[in-house]
């Protein structure tokens, strides 16, 4: 699937709850128990995004062509919003990953509904994600 066919599912998802963002929240915790686990060793200072409130791992790597991502966090919402964002842009082409306009957060509500702290860190998250996918694709 292309990441814009993995947006539009998402906001598909999203949409079933209408304005009840307490059942949102809880699909995005649920995604977050969902996540794939990063291997312990990878859990290390320098895997740590700059930019969170809460710890957050990622592990970037490539295969066959492909960037593969896995983290962890140590807070169930940002647990969730990791997992999101693994889902949309693990297994895409480096330059996918990095054109990628990332749409769906906007429509499906979800930087607004989050504190100030969360919704920096997502985009700490998203940044980091991108300079990974980046570095790869050079090489």
């Amino acid at each position: 699937m292309t990441i814009k066919e993995i947006e539009n599912e998402i906001i598909e998802e999203f949409e079933i709850f209408g304005e009840d963002w307490e059942g949102k929240y809880e699909h995005l915790i649920d995604l977050g128990k969902s996540l794939p686990k990063i291997k312990e060793e990878y859990k290390t200072e320098e895997r740590i995004i700059k930019g969170c409130q809460s710890k957050v791992w990622l592990h970037t790597e490539v295969k066959d062509g492909k960037v593969i991502y896995t983290a962890d966090s140590d807070a169930i919402i940002t647990k969730g919003m990791v997992a999101l964002m693994i889902r949309v842009l693990s297994d895409q082409k480096a330059e996918d990953i990095v054109n990628a306009d990332l749409e769906f957060i906007n429509k499906i509500g979800l930087k607004e509904h989050l504190s100030p702290t969360r919704a920096n860190g997502l985009v700490s998250m998203i940044k980091q994600m991108k300079l990974d996918a980046l570095a790869l694709s050079k090489g």
